[in-house]
């Protein structure tokens, strides 16, 4: 297979969609993504069989825990899909959406339309349900996509991609809008990141030497996020309750996600009665504590610690997105510090403070520069089904149009769109006398 000429057909069958995608109403993108939800539901056995495969060469590679859990097509996850389809399908379409409108002295009226970003190229790894995460919302934003999966889920996502072709197919949704890389050749990653010519936006979700390096390759705009290292501040004003359930589950319940906690900040006031308390907890559940000086004298020798691997952390574990039951540890004089600490450390990703001071959690909001920041709640939450967006194409941590997670309206762009009634600029017309004449004549050729 020549992958040049591959890519290229790929590229173009999508670009040549956006035609057609024009074209198509609401109705028609809400049916197909609804018969879709019918059909992985139809199919659940087959999706599962296929994902077994891809388990058990994932199994022979010596894949990690966690990285078999994101590769993990179960029952949960299939019926997480069909209600992610379920969901876009019952939100309201962003496209032609008029955003504001004003008129200008010389009565032009002035306004801006969404529109769809064109063709989105999203280059992804591990987790399958992406493939129709993705796809739904390109789908409902009138997008044509192009889906590039990782090897090792070859076969769930090549059936899941087969099932959005025959939705397509069934309701008059153009079925070229949905192109797929079927190869696992990764020199094609390489042609298509140079066309341009046909790809308007690309994607990349996954580790970040992938993020990296499609970065630096890619001609066309990439929406980045390169990795999540997310913070957790315990203020000295915290109510105890609240700060011992938002760390354990925004570390504990999915290690393995970029919303996951992965350094856990902790003022100096409370830090001898909450680092005891929440080490006992994280023992329970495995998870190793990287400590700085003075939490690891708390912890090294504190009885409720005495399950918990408690070890010295270097300066690298405070920048480190580990996606595993590890925490670094850091106990802080102030709130000025701490948000200091995430600007040096942290990635721009998911921030988060647990204190019942009303002015420094809103210090907390205006001040830590990230694409999401809470106050008394966990950063698990970071999820565009969780924020109401349906399902997401990704988290940005870019500051462009489109910053944390990526719904419907992040897939489009406005356009100017202006209503005049003959208004000309400066009056610089054609002279009156010579359309006098032009008229004139108009009228000669009449008789």
């Amino acid at each position: 297979m020549d992958l040049k000429i591959y890519a290229e057909n790929l590229a173009k069958a999508a670009k040549n969609s956006q035609k057609s995608l024009r074209k198509i109403n609401t109705e028609i993108k809400n049916k197909t993504l609804l018969r879709a939800a019918e059909l992985i539901l139809e199919n659940k056995e087959k999706i599962e069989e296929e994902n077994r495969k891809d388990l058990q060469k994932a199994e022979k590679k010596g894949y990690s825990k966690a990285l078999l859990d994101r590769l993990a097509l179960n029952e949960k996850r299939i019926k997480g899909m069909v209600q992610v389809l379920k969901d876009v399908a019952s939100l309201p379409d962003p496209v032609g959406q008029i955003i504001s409108m004003w008129t200008r002295p010389n009565g032009l009226k002035v306004g801006r339309m969404r529109v769809p970003l064109g063709t989105i190229m999203i280059i992804y790894e591990a987790r399958p349900n992406v493939t129709i995460e993705a796809a739904a919302l390109c789908m409902k934003s009138s997008n044509a996509v192009l889906l590039k999966g990782g090897s090792e889920t070859i076969n769930s996502n090549k059936i899941l991609v087969d099932i959005l072709k025959q939705a397509a197919r069934e309701t008059g949704f153009p079925e070229n809008a949905i192109q797929f890389v079927e190869t696992t050749e990764r020199e094609v990653v390489n042609h298509l990141l140079q066309l341009d010519q046909y790809i308007d936006v690309v994607i990349p979700r996954g580790g970040e030497g992938l993020i990296r390096t499609v970065a630096e390759k890619a001609k066309m705009p990439v929406i980045k996020h390169y990795k999540g290292v997310c913070n957790l501040y315990i203020d000295n004003e915290a109510d105890m309750e609240k700060a011992l359930n938002i760390a354990y589950n925004a570390k504990v319940q999915r290690p393995s996600v970029c919303n996951a906690i992965e350094n856990l900040i902790v003022h100096k006031d409370i830090a001898e009665d909450f680092l005891p308390e929440i080490a006992y907890y994280y023992g329970k559940a495995g998870v190793e504590m990287r400590c700085d000086e003075l939490s690891y004298q708390i912890l090294s020798t504190h009885p409720k610690a005495h399950d918990t691997e408690i070890v010295p952390a270097k300066e690298e574990d405070f920048y480190e997105e580990f996606l595993d039951l590890i925490i670094a540890v850091k106990v802080v004089n102030s709130l000025d510090e701490a948000i200091d600490f995430i600007h040096k450390y942290g990635s721009n990703h998911s921030e988060s403070i647990v204190t019942e001071n009303y002015t420094k959690g809103m210090r907390f909001i205006n001040e830590v520069d990230s694409s999401a920041v809470y106050i008394n709640a966990s950063t698990r939450f970071t999820d565009g089904n969780e924020f109401g967006l349906g399902a997401e194409m990704g988290i940005s941590t870019d500051k462009i149009h489109a910053r944390g997670p990526m719904g419907l309206e992040e897939l489009t762009i406005p356009k100017f769109i202006i209503f005049g009634d003959g208004q000309i600029r400066d009056n610089f017309g054609i002279p009156k006398e010579e359309q006098e004449i032009e008229i004139n004549k108009e009228a000669c050729d009449l008789r």
